[in-house]
């Protein structure tokens, strides 16, 4: 996957998972947290749907890499790059 398309699979996940929030007006460079109205088991819900969608594996000691959109982002190209985006 590219960048956008990873991009664009996690605003898919957050909107699942926050339906309510408007994420157009998202900030690639703020946390998450900072932006939307996400708890713990919000987060914990992002890390499953990307191992249930994509069999991507994020050990609990990187959670922290997924604060924002960037960092996120810039974690997940090198475990998603031979990913193909159906």
């Amino acid at each position: 996957m590219q960048t956008d398309e990873i991009r664009e699979e996690i605003l898919d996940i957050l909107e699942s998972i926050a339906p309510d929030e408007d994420l157009s007006t998202l900030d690639d460079a703020v946390n998450f947290r900072d932006q939307l109205e996400l708890d713990s088991m919000d987060f914990l819900d992002i890390v499953m749907e990307l191992r249930k969608r994509h069999r991507v594996q994020i050990p609990e000691d990187d959670y922290v890499e997924l604060a924002s959109m960037n960092s996120t982002v810039t974690y997940l190209e090198p475990l998603m790059k031979d990913i193909v985006k159906a």
